[in-house]
């Protein structure tokens, strides 16, 4: 029997326990309408923001480098995406198993993640684990083994999932969407790579990925629960401090979505996906909260909006029907999507078409604009501030989005403070240009 599967099994009932106690605790946490954010700075110049919070003895801490798929080189894509399977499959002088058993033994929980403009993890710990478990985390950030029987392991993972994937008409789509939307730009790359680029990665490419993003000047940290300011700046120069200091990420430009196109994906299906891309808003802009209370009334409040209520409740077309303001770094889009039965896929897209000009011909009532704030408003706690996992991860995205510290204090009076015309406004700019439509289905009759 392998030590590692021997001192799993040794395991006592007591830990077990305290396991599962330590993993539900925080999903029972109260919803928060306030918190009290601090700006930590460390020694070494890492800076956190911290939401102090004794209620349960756990810590939950969340960060974020920028670069993520974006900076795969080209021929290797989905290096960004395997490189965070490897971070907890050996550290410094652990190998897989016995890194695996310490941090069993810390009851703590680790994980990584990749998305197009960054890279995530996140650990939440018990309190009294701490010292124990951010150990760990140092050296998972800082001196990943890259060993090459795990990178085997887990790129065969990865390439069983793509292999498996290929049968599915939905990530055909999506990997024919993002080529027609973005030309050659990096977001039209598959994330996940493909079986070719990623027997192509080394471990010297790992290594190279590693030093190049995972540097102090490229790193958000967000931390919620039982630790003070004082020991916070000595765990995040323990944790980040050796980490370089300066990124030396591969320069990425600006993509404007390559709309007025229609995609037809012709599978023969009973059911037809429909997706619509209107050009989106920056966060930065003043109209942003015009442009996002407008797309909640259109398709953004599911069972409230206008096209909820036209396509299901009317005439019962889709079970779902969805509108979204999607913000990458380098790009921007509203997106409209919905799937129906493929005899009345056509009559779907004019219903969505026609509702969409109506809205950007007269915009929203006052009644509308009303429900709308009252909602968001509400919302934004419920789905942000619930859990000390949900906290960590806000208090990461308002400092990418360079939103300020005092950010939560402020949203409820912006929101307030967007007028019937600034929703007008947003609503013409965004709604009036020809859309990019992709069908997934039969052909439609006599085209689109």
């Amino acid at each position: 029997m392998q030590p590692a599967l021997r001192h799993r099994i040794a395991w006592t009932v007591a830990a077990t326990i305290l396991a599962i106690v330590f993993l539900t605790l925080p999903a029972i946490m109260p919803a928060r309408a306030a918190v009290k954010i601090q700006e930590v700075v460390s020694e070494k110049g890492v800076k956190a923001w911290l939401v102090e919070d004794y209620t349960v003895p756990i810590i939950s801490l969340r960060f974020a480098f920028r670069g993520g798929s974006t900076q795969d080189p080209v021929g290797k894509e989905g290096l960004a995406n395997l490189i965070t399977t490897l971070f907890d499959e050996g550290a410094g002088d652990l190998d897989s198993d016995a890194f695996q058993i310490r941090l069993d033994d810390a009851g703590a929980e680790m994980r990584f993640s990749a998305s197009r403009d960054s890279i995530s993890g996140a650990m939440r710990m018990l309190a009294d684990e701490r010292d124990e478990a951010l150990g760990l985390l140092k050296i998972a950030v800082g001196q990943p083994r890259f060993d090459q029987n795990p990178i085997d392991r887990m790129r065969a993972q990865i390439v069983a999932g793509i292999v498996a994937g290929a049968r599915d008409p939905g990530r055909a789509a999506a990997v024919a969407w993002r080529k027609a939307i973005y030309g050659d730009h990096a977001y039209a790359r598959e994330d996940e790579g493909t079986e070719a680029t990623l027997a192509a990665i080394t471990q010297e490419d790992l290594r190279t990925f590693h030093h190049d993003v995972f540097a102090r000047d490229n790193l958000f940290v967000g931390v919620v629960g039982a630790i003070d300011a004082e020991t916070l700046k000595r765990e995040l120069d323990r944790v980040f401090g050796d980490l370089p200091e300066k990124a030396k990420l591969a320069a990425v430009g600006p993509v404007v979505p390559k709309l007025d196109q229609e995609l037809d994906v012709t599978y023969d299906l009973p059911q037809t996906s429909l997706t619509l891309a209107y050009p989106g808003i920056e966060r930065d802009d003043p109209l942003f909260f015009g442009a996002y209370l407008m797309n909640h009334i259109l398709g953004g409040g599911t069972f409230t909006s206008r096209l909820f209520n036209e396509v299901r409740e009317k005439r019962g077309l889709a079970y779902s029907v969805d509108s979204s303001l999607i913000n990458y770094d380098h790009a921007s889009a509203l997106v409209i999507s919905t799937a129906t039965r493929s005899d009345r896929a056509a009559d779907t897209l004019k219903i969505i078409r026609d509702e969409v000009k109506r809205m950007a011909d007269g915009g929203v009532t006052a009644e509308e604009l009303a429900a709308a704030k009252k909602y968001v408003i509400g919302a934004y706690a419920i789905s942000n501030l619930d859990t000390s996992g949900a906290i960590s991860r806000t208090l990461v995205d308002l400092q990418m989005g360079d939103l300020g510290i005092d950010y939560i204090d402020r949203r409820e009076a912006i929101i307030d403070a967007v007028t019937l015309d600034q929703v007008a406004e947003a609503a013409r700019r965004l709604l009036t240009a020809a859309p990019a439509v992709m069908v997934v289905g039969p052909e439609l009759p006599g085209g689109e």
